[in-house]
């Protein structure tokens, strides 16, 4: 049974910085890609990077240059290093990993970026 579970996410000012990580219970080169995508109140929800298993990274425009999404294979996880954080960015941020059998999802982990 594949889970995905995030955490780091908290309060942080604008300008400020924070990393979320995203673990796997299954080794994630099982997955074709994984992804971070957020979703903000009263919005829908915004795919901001993927990570394909083969292949380049790709961020939505509002992040670039600001987010970076990585992943450690030992330790089956995919982390979003958030920089220069602004108040627009706050949003619950999600996990997303696909296979060819289903795509998963994390639970999530609140992110607020606010003096």
């Amino acid at each position: 049974q594949v889970e995905l579970v995030e955490s780091g996410g908290g309060l942080v000012q604008p300008g400020g910085s924070l990393r979320l990580s995203c673990a796997a219970s299954v080794n994630i080169f099982r997955f074709n890609g994984m992804a971070w995508y957020r979703q903000a109140p009263g919005r829908q929800r915004e795919l901001v990077a993927t990570l394909p298993r083969v292949g380049f990274t790709n961020y939505a425009d509002s992040v670039k240059g600001r987010f970076t999404i990585s992943r450690d294979v030992a330790k089956n996880t995919v982390y979003l290093q958030m920089n220069s954080l602004k108040p627009e960015d706050t949003a619950v941020y999600t996990c997303n990993a696909d296979d060819y059998l289903d795509s998963y999802w994390g639970q999530g982990t609140q992110v607020t970026v606010s003096s």
